[in-house]
Protein backbone atom coordinates (compact mmCIF):
# COMPACT_ATOMS: atom_id res chain seq x y z
CA UNK A 1 0.00 0.00 0.00
CA UNK A 2 1.21 3.50 -1.03
CA UNK A 3 1.52 6.00 1.60
CA UNK A 4 -1.36 8.36 0.04
CA UNK A 5 -3.45 5.24 0.27
CA UNK A 6 -2.40 4.50 3.62
CA UNK A 7 -2.89 8.06 5.01
CA UNK A 8 -6.69 8.32 3.33
CA UNK A 9 -7.36 4.86 4.67
CA UNK A 10 -6.39 6.35 8.15
CA UNK A 11 -8.40 9.81 7.18
CA UNK A 12 -11.23 7.59 6.45
CA UNK A 13 -11.22 5.44 9.71
CA UNK A 14 -11.03 8.19 11.88
CA UNK A 15 -13.96 9.80 10.29
CA UNK A 16 -15.95 6.63 10.84
CA UNK A 17 -14.86 6.42 14.13
CA UNK A 18 -16.31 9.61 15.09
CA UNK A 19 -19.98 8.29 13.75
CA UNK A 20 -21.57 6.59 17.47
CA UNK A 21 -24.81 6.13 16.32
CA UNK A 22 -27.27 6.59 13.16
CA UNK A 23 -26.35 9.23 11.18
CA UNK A 24 -24.16 11.37 13.08
CA UNK A 25 -22.27 14.03 11.16
CA UNK A 26 -18.68 13.57 12.78
CA UNK A 27 -17.71 16.65 12.61
CA UNK A 28 -20.40 17.99 14.71
CA UNK A 29 -18.49 17.05 17.69
CA UNK A 30 -15.49 18.40 19.32
CA UNK A 31 -13.72 14.85 19.41
CA UNK A 32 -14.61 14.40 15.76
CA UNK A 33 -13.41 17.85 14.13
CA UNK A 34 -10.09 17.09 16.33
CA UNK A 35 -9.95 13.74 14.96
CA UNK A 36 -10.66 14.89 11.64
CA UNK A 37 -8.12 18.13 11.88
CA UNK A 38 -5.24 14.97 13.10
CA UNK A 39 -6.18 13.55 9.88
CA UNK A 40 -5.75 16.13 7.48
CA UNK A 41 -2.62 16.92 9.21
CA UNK A 42 -1.38 13.67 8.89
CA UNK A 43 -2.19 13.80 5.22
CA UNK A 44 -1.15 16.91 4.86
CA UNK A 45 2.84 15.43 6.22
CA UNK A 46 2.49 12.53 4.06
CA UNK A 47 2.04 14.72 0.75
CA UNK A 48 4.96 16.55 2.07
CA UNK A 49 7.40 13.82 2.62
CA UNK A 50 6.40 12.62 -1.08
CA UNK A 51 7.99 16.30 -1.98
CA UNK A 52 4.34 16.83 -3.19
CA UNK A 53 4.12 20.07 -1.30
CA UNK A 54 1.09 22.10 -3.47
CA UNK A 55 -1.17 18.36 -2.84
CA UNK A 56 -0.07 18.68 1.02
CA UNK A 57 -1.64 22.34 1.37
CA UNK A 58 -5.52 21.66 0.70
CA UNK A 59 -5.58 19.14 3.60
CA UNK A 60 -3.63 21.63 6.07
CA UNK A 61 -5.95 24.11 4.67
CA UNK A 62 -8.66 21.77 6.11
CA UNK A 63 -7.07 21.37 9.22
CA UNK A 64 -6.82 25.04 9.73
CA UNK A 65 -10.44 25.51 9.01
CA UNK A 66 -11.28 23.47 11.78
CA UNK A 67 -8.94 25.04 13.81
CA UNK A 68 -7.07 28.23 12.83
CA UNK A 69 -4.32 28.03 15.78
CA UNK A 70 -3.50 24.91 15.07
CA UNK A 71 -0.01 23.97 16.59
CA UNK A 72 0.42 21.26 14.06
CA UNK A 73 -1.19 22.31 10.92
CA UNK A 74 0.56 25.62 11.23
CA UNK A 75 3.64 24.05 12.14
CA UNK A 76 3.41 21.74 8.70
CA UNK A 77 1.93 24.67 6.46
CA UNK A 78 5.68 26.22 7.94
CA UNK A 79 7.50 22.78 6.46
CA UNK A 80 5.54 23.07 3.29
CA UNK A 81 6.54 26.55 2.71
CA UNK A 82 9.96 25.89 3.78
CA UNK A 83 10.76 23.60 1.02
CA UNK A 84 8.98 26.12 -1.14
CA UNK A 85 11.54 28.39 -0.46
CA UNK A 86 8.93 30.90 0.71
CA UNK A 87 10.82 32.09 3.87
CA UNK A 88 8.45 34.97 4.93
CA UNK A 89 5.54 32.61 4.58
CA UNK A 90 7.12 30.03 6.66
CA UNK A 91 8.13 32.17 9.69
CA UNK A 92 4.84 33.85 9.86
CA UNK A 93 3.80 30.06 9.98
CA UNK A 94 6.08 28.75 12.53
CA UNK A 95 5.62 31.64 14.67
CA UNK A 96 1.99 31.11 14.61
CA UNK A 97 2.46 27.56 15.95
CA UNK A 98 4.41 28.92 18.80
CA UNK A 99 1.67 31.08 19.46
CA UNK A 100 -0.22 27.97 20.42
CA UNK A 101 2.22 26.00 21.88
CA UNK A 102 5.30 27.73 22.83
CA UNK A 103 7.07 25.26 24.55
CA UNK A 104 6.77 22.13 21.44
CA UNK A 105 10.59 21.38 21.23
CA UNK A 106 10.22 19.71 17.82
CA UNK A 107 8.50 23.00 16.60
CA UNK A 108 11.19 24.98 18.37
CA UNK A 109 14.09 23.05 16.97
CA UNK A 110 12.36 22.81 13.14
CA UNK A 111 12.16 26.51 13.79
CA UNK A 112 15.29 26.52 14.76
CA UNK A 113 16.92 25.07 11.81
CA UNK A 114 14.79 26.79 9.45
CA UNK A 115 16.72 29.65 10.85
CA UNK A 116 20.08 28.58 10.47
CA UNK A 117 19.10 28.02 7.37
CA UNK A 118 18.26 31.68 6.63
CA UNK A 119 21.39 32.95 8.85
CA UNK A 120 19.46 34.06 11.16
CA UNK A 121 22.29 32.24 13.53
CA UNK A 122 21.34 34.47 16.88
CA UNK A 123 17.39 33.89 16.50
CA UNK A 124 18.45 30.12 15.73
CA UNK A 125 20.65 29.72 19.27
CA UNK A 126 17.67 31.11 21.20
CA UNK A 127 15.33 28.71 19.56
CA UNK A 128 17.27 25.89 19.83
CA UNK A 129 18.62 26.83 23.36
CA UNK A 130 14.56 26.77 23.93
CA UNK A 131 13.99 23.32 22.50
CA UNK A 132 16.68 21.79 24.98
CA UNK A 133 15.09 23.50 27.73
CA UNK A 134 12.90 20.02 27.34
CA UNK A 135 14.69 17.28 28.75
CA UNK A 136 12.31 14.32 27.29
CA UNK A 137 12.48 15.57 24.17
CA UNK A 138 13.19 12.35 21.88
CA UNK A 139 15.46 14.10 19.82
CA UNK A 140 17.12 16.25 22.16
CA UNK A 141 20.63 15.09 21.39
CA UNK A 142 20.41 16.42 18.00
CA UNK A 143 18.91 20.29 19.45
CA UNK A 144 22.68 20.05 21.03
CA UNK A 145 24.32 18.93 17.98
CA UNK A 146 22.07 21.87 16.20
CA UNK A 147 23.25 24.29 19.09
CA UNK A 148 27.00 23.64 18.29
CA UNK A 149 26.73 23.85 14.34
CA UNK A 150 24.49 27.44 15.42
CA UNK A 151 27.86 28.37 18.18
CA UNK A 152 30.41 27.71 15.46
CA UNK A 153 28.63 29.99 12.87
CA UNK A 154 28.45 33.18 15.73
CA UNK A 155 32.53 31.99 16.24
CA UNK A 156 32.37 30.27 19.54
CA UNK A 157 34.18 27.27 19.45
CA UNK A 158 34.23 26.30 22.94
CA UNK A 159 30.65 26.66 23.28
CA UNK A 160 30.11 24.40 20.64
CA UNK A 161 32.40 21.65 21.25
CA UNK A 162 30.76 21.68 24.60
CA UNK A 163 27.31 21.00 22.67
CA UNK A 164 28.66 18.82 20.51
CA UNK A 165 30.12 16.68 23.63
CA UNK A 166 26.48 16.92 25.12
CA UNK A 167 24.90 15.57 22.01
CA UNK A 168 27.29 12.74 22.03
CA UNK A 169 26.51 12.43 25.64
CA UNK A 170 22.73 12.21 24.73
CA UNK A 171 23.81 9.85 21.68
CA UNK A 172 27.04 8.40 20.76
CA UNK A 173 25.89 7.58 17.46
CA UNK A 174 25.33 11.27 15.73
CA UNK A 175 27.72 11.61 12.71
CA UNK A 176 27.64 15.48 12.58
CA UNK A 177 28.41 15.91 16.10
CA UNK A 178 31.31 13.16 15.73
CA UNK A 179 32.89 15.02 12.50
CA UNK A 180 32.77 18.61 14.28
CA UNK A 181 34.43 17.32 16.69
CA UNK A 182 37.10 15.33 14.74
CA UNK A 183 37.71 19.00 13.31
CA UNK A 184 37.86 20.96 16.13
CA UNK A 185 40.37 18.31 17.63
CA UNK A 186 42.56 18.18 14.98
CA UNK A 187 42.53 22.10 14.25
CA UNK A 188 43.43 22.29 18.24
CA UNK A 189 46.54 19.56 16.80
CA UNK A 190 44.77 17.17 19.24
CA UNK A 191 45.53 14.19 16.97
CA UNK A 192 44.43 11.21 18.84
CA UNK A 193 40.98 12.31 19.92
CA UNK A 194 40.51 13.40 16.77
CA UNK A 195 41.31 10.21 15.02
CA UNK A 196 38.91 8.76 17.05
CA UNK A 197 36.28 10.56 16.58
CA UNK A 198 36.81 10.74 12.77
CA UNK A 199 37.00 6.62 12.53
CA UNK A 200 33.48 6.71 14.74
CA UNK A 201 31.99 9.04 12.08
CA UNK A 202 33.32 6.87 8.95
CA UNK A 203 31.64 3.62 10.84
CA UNK A 204 28.00 5.48 10.46
CA UNK A 205 28.35 7.89 7.87
CA UNK A 206 28.98 8.15 4.29
CA UNK A 207 31.81 10.02 3.51
CA UNK A 208 31.80 13.65 2.13
CA UNK A 209 33.98 16.31 0.80
CA UNK A 210 34.96 17.85 4.28
CA UNK A 211 35.30 14.59 5.78
CA UNK A 212 37.66 13.32 3.09
CA UNK A 213 39.56 16.41 3.40
CA UNK A 214 39.88 15.71 7.03
CA UNK A 215 40.36 12.02 6.10
CA UNK A 216 43.87 12.66 3.68
CA UNK A 217 45.11 14.74 7.10
CA UNK A 218 44.95 12.87 9.50
CA UNK A 219 46.49 9.82 7.00
CA UNK A 220 49.43 12.30 6.66
CA UNK A 221 49.51 13.00 10.29
CA UNK A 222 50.27 8.93 11.24
CA UNK A 223 51.85 8.55 8.04
CA UNK A 224 49.45 6.47 6.50
CA UNK A 225 49.91 7.14 3.12
CA UNK A 226 47.90 4.74 1.63
CA UNK A 227 44.60 6.06 3.26
CA UNK A 228 45.77 9.43 2.29
CA UNK A 229 45.95 8.16 -1.33
CA UNK A 230 42.51 6.78 -1.03
CA UNK A 231 40.82 9.32 0.23
CA UNK A 232 42.57 12.01 -2.16
CA UNK A 233 40.72 9.28 -5.14
CA UNK A 234 37.58 9.91 -3.98
CA UNK A 235 37.88 13.30 -3.46
CA UNK A 236 39.06 13.60 -7.20
CA UNK A 237 36.07 10.78 -8.33
CA UNK A 238 33.20 12.17 -6.37
CA UNK A 239 34.15 16.02 -5.70
CA UNK A 240 36.11 17.14 -7.78
CA UNK A 241 34.29 20.93 -8.59
CA UNK A 242 34.11 21.09 -4.66
CA UNK A 243 36.66 23.59 -2.38
CA UNK A 244 37.39 20.76 -0.48
CA UNK A 245 39.41 19.26 -3.29
CA UNK A 246 40.45 22.53 -4.62
CA UNK A 247 42.17 22.53 -0.88
CA UNK A 248 43.53 19.14 -0.83
CA UNK A 249 45.33 19.86 -4.36
CA UNK A 250 47.13 22.69 -2.76
CA UNK A 251 48.46 20.61 0.09
CA UNK A 252 49.90 18.42 -2.09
Amino acid sequence: MSLRAALLLCFATLLAGCVSTGNVNPLSTGKGRDEARQAYVQLGLGYLQQGQTERAKAPLKKALELDSSDADANAALALVFQAEAEPELADQYYRKALSARSKDARILNNYGSFLYQQKRYKEAYERFEQAADDNLYAERARVFENLGMTALMLGNRDVAREHFDKALRLDRQQPRALLEMAELSYEDRHYVPARDFYDRFSQLSEQNARSLLLGTRLAKIYDDRNKAASYGLQLKRLYPGTPEYQQYLSEQ
